[in-house]
């Protein structure tokens, strides 16, 4: 069977062109995940096996099969194999609005009146600072002005802060590439949730990390599956994103978070709290930093309810030793963070402006949400009432894949991401993940949902639709 299967790729590899057999692989492998030969969840041959099948050595299939999950191709996990994560198909555009619902974004605030306070106070900010100053140098990590700012954020949901723990960062995603370039040593794995942020798993896969992925249900990760894998396994940390989780918009629940940091402390496992959209609901949630204060990295920043092009984020490291060693990593990484960009944080932290702004964000999100649980009620999805992104399931008689599904929105210039792209142990649900916060206005979003629905309710005609699109031929 897996012999006539591949039958293709040893016609095109005893063709091939210059081209290195492992790179011919991985572009096999994107074809035929395109033209339908492959489709999302199919099991690839074990590395010896294909090895066998092609007539090639098993370290150029080894390294065919990296390049297609560097690609985004693929995911592969000891013991169950390799499987296919797919690739969506793409769609020329067919006219609709240019709504953007990729990207977690927070809605942008339509008061007037804040948005010339954040212009006047953008221009204060300038002129009474030194420019010359602001354009050197800086040693990582932030000045006391730019910490005691930080801590301001921190302090709503951890309890026991100290200065000299605090790192300012330029942004979520470099603390968690300089957090796994200095936690995990070779042979190690992470442990996250079923369903994870994406960026979590690109650095992993640049880094060649592991994820073991643990079973989870709407209170958080199951702990007795929790407690297998840092037992039995190399656990390197313990990945979390706590609240309001990208994409399932699920909460860990306070009982669950105690439980997490037991875990934790029994096998001294760092835990690495990315808690990117903590401030959104009107009541934080404490950190799991609070039971776990001497393992836990805890990170929250501005991105989500700021303004994503406000790269300013800031990490409580566990101790001061810890906080240096993060330091060290980051420095070599990313060399500072801007002391531009966090003199505008620390300055809209101290006079109240982020308060302001996430308030209107979460009222903006509140009336989306109004919306879309209007439109989307007679279908099974979960959402935060102070959030602006939730998580679709799809009917069963939506018979086409996520994947499809999504790219078939965006050709509406309507974009949302398919289950796999969060998938860490190749069983993608059947579902999407919608930001309500990407269209500019209200009015866009409403249109957006419009359209989602409607291809809910007439599932025969999104298959056919998709189905004609496929068998076009290309122009």
């Amino acid at each position: 069977m897996l012999n006539n299967q591949y039958k293709h790729w040893r016609f095109a590899l005893a063709n091939k062109d210059r081209r290195p057999a492992y790179l011919m692989i991985a572009d096999l492998i994107a074809a035929d995940i395109e033209s339908g030969v492959l489709a999302i969840r199919d099991k690839l041959p074990t590395l010896r096996e294909l090895a066998q099948l092609l007539a090639l050595d098993y370290t150029t299939v080894a390294r065919a099969y990296k390049e297609a999950r560097n690609r985004g191709l693929i995911d592969s996990s000891p013991g169950t194999g390799s499987f296919v994560k797919g690739r969506t198909l793409s769609f020329p555009p067919q006219g609709g609005t240019d709504v953007e619902m990729t990207m977690n974004s927070p809605p942008e605030p339509a008061n007037k009146e804040l948005l010339t306070k954040l212009n006047r106070g953008f221009t204060n900010i300038i002129e009474s600072s030194s420019i010359t100053a602001l354009l050197r140098y800086q040693d990582f990590g932030g000045t006391h002005d730019d910490k005691e700012a930080g801590l301001l954020l921190l302090n709503k949901t951890v309890e026991k802060t100290e200065e000299e723990n605090v790192l300012v960062c330029p942004g979520t995603h470099s603390v968690l590439l300089g957090l796994l370039s200095s936690l995990v040593k070779k042979g190690a794995s992470i442990c996250v949730q079923g369903l994870v942020y994406p960026g979590l798993k690109a650095i992993a896969a640049q880094l060649d990390i592991p994820l073991l992925a643990v079973d989870s249900d709407k209170d958080g990760p199951i702990i007795h599956t929790l407690d297998a894998l840092c037992k039995h396994e190399q656990i390197a940390a313990i990945y979390l994103n706590p609240t309001l989780q990208n994409p399932t918009a699920y909460s860990i629940s306070h009982a669950r978070r105690v439980a997490i940091a037991d875990v934790a402390n029994r096998y001294s496992i760092p835990i690495i709290e990315d808690d990117a959209y903590a401030m959104l609901p009107t009541k934080p949630i404490s950190a799991i930093a609070n039971f776990a204060p001497s393992l836990t990295y805890y990170i929250t920043g501005l991105a989500k309810y700021f303004g994503a092009g406000l790269r300013t984020a800031y990490v409580h490291a566990p101790t001061k030793s810890a906080a240096n060693r993060l330091a060290g990593s980051m420095r070599a990484l990313s060399v500072m963070s801007s002391p531009i960009t966090n003199r505008l944080a620390s300055s809209w932290l101290k006079d109240g402006t982020v308060d302001l702004m996430t308030r209107e964000i979460r009222q903006e999100s509140r009336e989306r949400q109004k919306q879309a649980a209007i439109l989307l009620n007679e279908y099974q999805f979960n959402a935060h009432v102070d959030g602006f992104h939730l998580w679709l399931n799809l009917p069963k008689s939506v018979e086409v894949n996520p994947s499809n599904f999504a790219a078939y929105l965006r050709s509406k210039n309507v974009s949302a991401v398919a289950s796999a792209a969060f998938c860490s142990n190749n069983n993608p649900p059947h579902a999407l993940r919608l930001c309500l916060g990407g269209p500019q206005k209200r009015w866009e979003c409403v249109e957006a949902l419009k359209l989602v629905k409607q291809l809910l309710d007439e599932p025969a005609l999104l298959t056919q639709i998709l189905t004609k699109s496929r068998s076009s031929p290309a122009k």
